[in-house]
This record gives C-alpha cells, sequence and structure tokens, in this order.
C-alpha cells in the first residue's frame, strides 16, 4: 500500500470520564423505525403537472428544469440551484435507517447484480430526462402491415401445426422480414428490442433447417439464465413430438446435468457465454459440430462484460457456420464484431418507437432519512398494482425486501446471490401474483418479462441512460402505458 494514503495512526483513550449510571437503570435500547406514513406524505416532492394533481404528497414540486453538469463525474448530489437542477459531487452517503445495518440510499455510484467488468459510471445527471408527463399513447402509430402469413414461408407441416397450436398467425414485424433471409441460408443482423418477437424470428427459421437436416447443430448464446430458460421454453413449445433435442447449459446451476446431456445428440444448445466457453474448454461442446450461432441481445452481453468469451467461443466455431445477431442498438464494439465474424450480412432494424415515449415518467425528490418511508406511502397507493423496485447492489436489494415485508407488503427479490431455483421461485412469486412487488438488481431483472406491470421505481440510480431505458421498459408492455419513478436526493 502506497505510505501516502495510508490510514493515520490515531491513539485511543480508555478513560471513562462519564458520570456514573444508577444502580439497575438502563439506557432506552434504540428503536426500529416506525413506518408510520401518516408523517411523511408532505415529504414527497414528486415533479407533478402545472395543477400539481400528480403529487403524491402536499408539496408541489418546484423542478423547473434540469442542469447538466459540465465537468465529468457524476452530479446526483450537491449545491440545489434555484432553478431546480442538481450539480456538484455526489452527496456524502447516509443511511436511510437509523436503526444501523441498512444502505439504502447510498449505491448510486456502484453497479448493481454482478455484471462482469462492468465499471461504467453515470457521467452526468440531468432530472429533466427522468421526466415525460405526457406519454404517447402506443396505438397512435400506423400498425405495420406484414407482407406474409407463417404459411406462406414454406415451412415443415410439424412446424406449421405447431405455430397455429400456439395461436401465432400474423408475424411480427422482425418475423415477417428476417425469416425469409434466415431460411435461405444468409448471415443477418436484427436490430430489435425486447418485446418484438425477436426469439420466434429466429427460432422458427432455424428449427424448420433442422427438420429437414437432421445433423444441424445450433448454438444460442444469452446474457443471462433467465433468458437462455425462456429460449429453450420457446424452442419446446415450438417443437413438441419432433425429436428435436436441447441442452441449457447457464451457470448458477449444477454442471453435472449439464455435461450429462451434452453427451446426447443436441440438436440446440443454449446457454450464457462464460459457461458455455466453461463446457467449451472442457471438451463437452464440440465447436467443429455447430452449424449456426445466435447471439440473442448481443449489447447486454458486451455490457455484461462476456467479450472476451464471446470472441473465444466464436474464433474456435468453423468460418462456414451462419450467424444470426440480435441487438437492440448497434455500438462500436458490436459493429466490430458484426464486421470480424460475419459474412455480407443482411440488417434488418426494426425498432420499437422510443419505449420511454409510451411511459409516465416522473421523480420523487427525498431526504435521505425519509427515503424508505417515502416508498412505502407509495406503494401503499392503489395504483401500485404491480411494481418492480430497482436497487443497486445485491445485498441492499435482500435488505429493502425484508423491509418492505415487515411492514404488511407482499414483496419479494431477484439478485445474483440467489441461486437459479431461488430466482426463478421469486420470479414465479411474481408472475402468479403471490407478490406484487419485486425488487431487483439491473443484471437479475434482464430475463424478468412480465406483461401487467404498473409502476416500475428506480429506488437507486441508475448507472447510465440506458440502463434506465431498460429498467422502465419492463412497464409499458403490449402496447399498454405505464408509470415510472424515480428517487433523487434533495441535496
Amino acid at each position: 500500500m502506497d505510505a501516502s494514503k495510508a490510514r493515520p495512526n490515531r491513539s485511543r483513550s480508555f478513560t471513562n470520564n462519564r458520570p456514573a449510571r444508577p444502580q439497575g437503570q438502563r439506557s432506552a435500547a434504540p428503536r426500529r423505525p416506525h413506518f408510520d406514513t401518516s408523517d411523511v406524505s408532505d415529504k414527497i416532492i414528486v415533479s407533478g403537472t402545472d395543477d400539481g394533481e400528480r403529487s403524491y404528497g402536499s408539496r408541489s414540486s418546484s423542478y423547473q428544469g434540469g442542469s447538466r453538469s459540465s465537468q465529468g463525474g457524476r452530479s446526483f448530489g450537491g449545491e440545489r440551484r434555484q432553478s431546480g437542477g442538481y450539480q456538484g459531487s455526489n452527496p456524502r452517503p447516509q443511511r436511510s435507517f437509523s436503526s444501523g445495518g441498512s444502505s439504502f440510499g447510498r449505491g448510486q455510484n456502484r453497479g448493481g447484480g454482478g455484471a462482469r467488468g462492468r465499471g461504467r459510471v453515470m457521467q452526468t445527471f440531468d432530472v429533466s430526462q427522468y421526466i415525460n408527463k405526457n406519454p404517447v399513447v402506443a396505438d397512435t402509430e400506423p400498425a405495420y402491415v406484414p407482407k406474409h402469413t407463417f404459411h406462406d414461408f414454406g415451412l415443415e407441416r410439424d412446424l406449421v401445426t405447431a405455430i397455429d397450436e400456439m395461436n401465432l398467425v400474423t408475424p411480427s414485424p422482425i418475423q415477417d422480414q428476417i425469416i425469409p433471409h434466415i431460411l435461405a441460408g444468409r448471415d443477418v443482423v436484427g436490430l430489435a428490442a425486447t418485446g418484438t418477437g425477436k426469439t420466434a424470428a429466429f427460432l422458427v427459421p432455424t428449427i424448420n433447417k433442422t427438420l429437414k437436416e437432421r445433423n444441424r447443430m445450433t448454438l444460442i448464446l444469452a446474457p443471462t439464465r433467465e433468458l437462455a430458460i425462456q429460449v429453450e421454453q420457446e424452442l419446446r413449445k415450438l417443437t413438441p413430438k419432433m425429436g428435436i433435442y436441447s441442452t441449457t447449459c447457464v451457470g448458477g446451476m449444477n454442471i453435472r446435468p449439464q455435461i450429462m446431456g451434452l453427451k446426447r445428440r443436441n440438436h440446440f444448445i443454449i446457454g450464457t457465454p462464460g459457461r458455455v466457453q466453461d463446457l467449451m474448454d472442457r471438451g463437452h461442446i464440440k465447436p467443429g459440430a455447430i452449424t449456426t450461432v445466435i447471439l440473442d441481445e448481443a449489447d447486454r452481453m458486451l455490457d455484461m462484460g462476456f467479450i472476451h468469451d464471446m470472441r473465444t467461443i466464436l474464433k474456435d466455431i468453423p468460418t462456414d457456420h451462419e450467424t444470426l445477431f440480435f441487438s437492440a442498438t448497434m455500438s462500436k464494439t458490436v459493429e466490430g464484431l458484426i464486421h470480424e465474424f460475419m459474412r455480407d450480412p443482411i440488417t434488418v432494424s426494426v425498432k420499437k418507437k422510443d419505449i420511454t415515449s409510451s411511459i409516465t415518467q416522473d421523480v420523487v425528490f427525498y431526504e435521505h432519512h425519509h427515503k424508505f418511508d417515502l416508498l412505502v406511502t407509495l406503494l401503499g397507493k392503489k395504483e401500485f398494482e404491480r411494481v418492480i423496485i430497482f436497487g443497486a447492489m445485491k445485498h441492499s436489494v435482500e435488505k429493502l425486501a425484508q423491509e418492505l415485508m415487515k411492514t404488511g407488503l407482499k414483496a419479494d427479490a431477484i439478485h445474483g446471490n440467489k441461486n437459479h431455483g431461488q430466482r426463478q421461485r421469486s420470479l414465479q412469486n411474481f408472475k402468479s401474483g403471490r407478490v406484487n412487488i419485486l425488487v431487483a438488481t439491473d443484471v437479475a431483472a434482464r430475463g424478468i418479462h412480465v406483461d401487467n406491470v404498473s409502476h416500475v421505481i428506480n429506488y437507486d440510480l441508475p448507472n447510465t441512460f440506458e440502463d434506465y431505458v431498460h429498467r422502465i421498459g419492463r412497464t409499458g408492455r403490449a402496447d399498454k402505458l405505464g408509470n415510472a419513478l424515480t428517487f433523487v436526493p434533495k441535496n
């Protein structure tokens, strides 16, 4: 350790100069805070409309615009300008509870969920980017008119039957435009956000090819085990009684059953990059047998630090394989991978309109010692029917869920410290309605696709605006309007 940075050696005095306590008298133990929301409603400040109708308390917002710091570094707090924006350095972290042990409200400058290689932090903080009080109704845009039906693609009869049984009649835009290219054997780049039907867009044609050529093997890489499992579930729905075999290889689960599954002939291997690379290194996945590689949510895999694993996997696979590349964004790194590993790809861009435009967004200004109380107040309102709360760190997410349950709320948590079975149970509890509040880290939440989420609450600030967009995209799905609130410290 650098001696200049060493902690100074402070001498301690053990002399007790306090007056003696009368015999038998004990000091009162610190009491756990009582979450009586009746005394904090006037402390909630939401940037509401001009008439104050959306204010969640008796005080109207003084916010009139945000200011972006011209200097690098985070500007979550510091001196508050008269205009209502924030600038300056991050305030000293404080605890939300007087009882100790809790660190809610401290995680604004840390990455959440245990992402690999994740060191990004938000360079600036502009409050205005979290406010959109006039969302656009989703059905105002002209509907896409597909050029095909699923019967027009020339698919195998068994696959058409399975599609019909799933009530899939009209292809989505990404399916309509990209399936013909995949069937023709072209490398494709699909730029499509979550919820556009991209999973079926790559599964339907690859399944069809497999039914025609049983010696094919498709490798599907996904950023999280939850997403990998969802892909596997979709594969099973599309291939009932067709003799199509698959093995899912993801971290956080016992590797032995996965190794046993790889001993048989597989038509599909679905997994996360780290576990797939591990199994390749052990010789259980033969790169030479792979005929098609599908990268699902490639931008997310890069954000999570899987670039090395992805490059290693792609380099080991024969050059004559087909590559299907799906991403919500096109960054320089994504472009580099496409240029290096794909052959004259066809690019199909079917982006949904700006996801944030269909979500009512607002901010909640809070004082650190009232943060949790304000959250409880909001969750007690009847319009908060199904809520996802985002926290920065795994331990604080778990603690927050526990504290919410102590107030009588039905909550559960999902984060990287839970094993796969625990995460699946938490997600199922949320989907089934056993709990109506799910507290999550960013990484753990990437596999959450639940309909009818009424609100997303950013209890801890996201690291980047891209993370923010991904978070709030959990609401406002299926052509519905959603609601998002972001907690912002007052000073």
